[in-house]
């Protein structure tokens, strides 16, 4: 287009020099004559402007030339406070979010298929979360899901949560298996230490009992005596000792709630948990081979049946996002809070990083990449400068013609 609009201008002042030199011979040259100057001197002021945007016309330092290079930073500046204002503000965030329908979009995007058929997981999806799975270091990796998980579960106040869970779990009658699971438990764990409960009794029993062999008897009337009340205990729902259990359960639920002493063991039970060696160790290994089978999934290496029901379990969660209204408002509603609190917290370091980046870029970049956007444009306007001269041109000489 630079080439374009140039040939133009020399092609008016070939014009103009050829019709210079015929004008007496002819009137109609007088037109050609008017036209092909008033041509030249549009485009000559066109390719002056366009050209000054970006450089010294002709490596002349005039004044006020060179606009662009020379008011980078100012440009770098205006662009960032234009980012800021009009797209990066809580407000207007809000705004647009608000008619958008994020949930719908996915939920159509995952339950669709595409033109071949296949599922968007092996579409592009997929591949995607393979390649940042693959290309992460598994150990860093690991250890920052560890540290959000870590984090996340230290801010959380486990006790009064599991005092209401249980409280819960109480009142709607869930906490009776887990009685039966007690039971049951402590009916295991005795008939793993027979011999230790015999070997106390053995030497709690006087001499005489142990010489009568009653000491043995002893043992195993209370075993039998253990075993029969577990039993008891077991097979009758109204058992009084069922009431005891529920009983400690309820001051249990009470004491997370209200106890401070109680909360604060919990509480240091759960740093020393998380604080474990072994549990990051166990973490790590469960991370990888969570890594390495959705890898071995999404790439089909795991057999189809799983490739299938990965993709089953996507395509249903898109129909859900898809065709529920209320849990669409609730996944919009999250996705808008989130981009809202994305532009209030780093907002500000995007407009820095966006400014910075402009700014460190050299004048002859910033000039290439702008000229390069709108260059082709501008050159139309070199053209459209100088046939707009010409025809002014034209004009002037015909009222001056009528008019002398």
């Amino acid at each position: 287009m630079r080439r374009a609009a140039t040939g133009l201008l020399v092609l008016m002042a070939s014009i103009f020099i050829v019709s210079e030199i015929y004008l007496e011979t002819h009137p109609a040259w007088g037109y050609v004559h008017a036209f092909s100057e008033a041509a030249l001197v549009g485009g000559l002021a066109d390719w002056f402007a366009v050209t000054a945007l970006f450089r010294h016309p002709l490596g002349i330092k005039i004044p006020h030339t060179a606009i662009i290079p020379e008011n980078k930073d100012r440009i770098a500046d205006t662009m960032a406070q234009f980012l800021r204002e009009n797209f990066l503000t809580p407000a207007v965030v809000a705004r647009r979010m608000s008619g958008m329908n994020v949930a719908k979009a996915a939920g159509t995007y995952l339950s669709e298929p595409t033109e071949s058929g296949s599922s968007r997981i092996r579409a592009g999806a997929g591949e995607l979360v393979v390649e940042v799975l693959e290309s992460l270091e598994p150990e860093r990796l690991g250890d920052q899901v560890r540290g959000g998980l870590a984090a996340g579960i230290e801010r959380l106040d486990f006790a009064p949560l599991m005092g209401q869970l249980l409280d819960a779990m109480i009142a709607d009658g869930r906490h009776k298996p887990l009685i039966d699971s007690i039971i049951r438990w402590s009916g295991l764990v005795l008939e793993d230490n027979e011999e230790m409960v015999r070997g106390v009794i053995h030497e709690r029993a006087n001499a005489l009992l142990r010489f009568t062999g009653l000491d043995e008897r002893l043992a195993n009337s209370v075993l039998d005596g253990l075993y029969k009340l577990l039993a008891e205990v077991l097979v009758d729902p109204e058992h009084p000792l069922r009431d005891k259990v529920e009983e400690g359960l309820q001051d249990l639920a009470r004491g997370l709630r209200e106890d401070p002493e109680l909360r604060a063991k919990v509480e240091k039970m759960k740093s020393e948990i998380i604080n474990n060696p072994a549990v990051a160790e166990w973490w790590q290994s469960v991370w990888e081979r969570i890594r390495r089978k959705l890898i071995a999934v999404i790439q089909g290496e795991g057999g189809s049946e799983e490739l299938a029901k990965l993709t089953d379990a996507l395509a249903e969660m898109g129909e859900a996002l898809r065709d529920d209204p209320r849990l669409q408002a609730q996944v919009n509603r999250f996705a808008r809070r989130t981009a809202v609190g994305v532009a209030t917290r780093y907002g500000g370091n995007i407009v820095q990083l966006v400014s910075e980046t402009v700014r460190r870029w050299d004048a002859q970049t910033v000039t290439d990449r702008i000229e390069g956007a709108v260059g082709r444009d501008l050159q139309f306007i070199r053209i459209n400068g100088t046939m707009v001269g010409g025809l002014v041109g034209v004009t002037i000489h015909v009222l001056t013609g009528l008019f002398k």
